[in-house]
């Protein structure tokens, strides 16, 4: 089933118009609609399947986030890049506070979570997924959860992470509300999303891999972001940019533009968009992924 939105879903203005069609090159090979809120910016998948319905979307064997195991080049090199980008995620989050009481929404099969621990933070993590879960349970055996509502009422948190996470969550008002129902007063949420103005998006155009339909259910652009800020009481601190992401895009959407291509030519052209798209981004908001991250006001 389909579930068609009348208003957009982050600032619920009824200025929206249809904006791109774009295929699901992972799946199912369908393609989807994705509208533009003409207040705030964002853009959304417009249809989109209903939260029961969108789990055989993600249920294929290159969705490397949910899983260890190394089959290939491309899946060995995404989990070397994973690895420099947790310590980095921990590293931010050391800078904005010392240690303390950390939630990682999304958090995958747990290795951010699990460096946050061993440098003396105290860890909580949220996983739908099954599959992903039960690798995170089994670095973190009391500290990872299906959902939000098993977090009790009265538990508080230093910071909140969402890393390439928001543009997953079906019903996004209610769950950031939650969300921030649980940061203590100037705690810090930091959420990491792909850019759809950024100019590996603008070169790729619909075949670029950070759509990712359906999986994706939103884009934001640095404007969408600041107006994210404004409905759920937050400020926005500072922006970083994710540099690394702009070649893994590009490599997945070389692959989505050009199938038959060798796979020496695709990781050429993917290195050279890339650089090409990093250059350009000139500061962060600008890059292929950027982290956004709020103070509770």
């Amino acid at each position: 089933m389909s579930e068609r939105l009348l208003k957009c879903p982050l600032c619920k203005s009824g200025n929206i118009l249809n904006h791109l069609l774009v295929k699901d090159h992972a799946v199912s090979k369908k393609e989807f609609t994705l509208c533009r809120c003409g207040d705030c910016e964002l853009q959304f998948t417009n249809p989109r399947p209903e939260e029961e319905e969108i789990g055989p979307y993600y249920d294929f064997k290159e969705y490397y986030s949910h899983g260890d195991k190394v089959q290939n080049f491309t899946q060995w090199l995404y989990q070397k890049i994973r690895k420099s980008s947790i310590r980095r995620k921990v590293g931010l989050i050391n800078r904005l506070s010392n240690s303390g009481a950390l939630l990682d929404y999304g958090c995958g099969t747990g290795e951010f979570l699990q460096e946050a621990k061993r440098q003396h933070w105290t860890v909580s993590g949220i996983e739908p997924s099954e599959k992903a879960r039960i690798h995170a349970l089994g670095k973190l055996p009391t500290e990872v959860l299906e959902n939000l509502s098993e977090v009790s009422e009265l538990e508080s948190y230093d910071v909140v992470t969402l890393f390439h996470v928001l543009e997953h969550i079906h019903s996004l008002r209610k769950t950031v509300k939650k969300i921030t129902s649980h940061l203590k007063s100037n705690g810090y949420l930091v959420i990491a999303v792909p850019n759809p103005e950024s100019a590996d998006a603008k070169h790729y155009g619909n075949d670029w891999a950070g759509y990712d339909v359906p999986r994706h259910l939103y884009h934001f652009s640095e404007k969408s972001m600041t107006i994210f800020q404004a409905q759920f009481g937050l400020e926005l601190v500072r922006i970083e940019p994710l540099a690394y992401d702009s070649y893994y895009v590009s490599l997945l959407s070389e692959g989505y533009k050009n199938p038959k291509s060798g796979l020496i030519s695709r990781y050429f052209k993917a290195v050279m968009q890339g650089y090409r798209s990093n250059q350009k981004a000139g500061k962060p908001g600008n890059y292929s992924s950027n982290i956004f991250i709020f103070k509770k006001k």
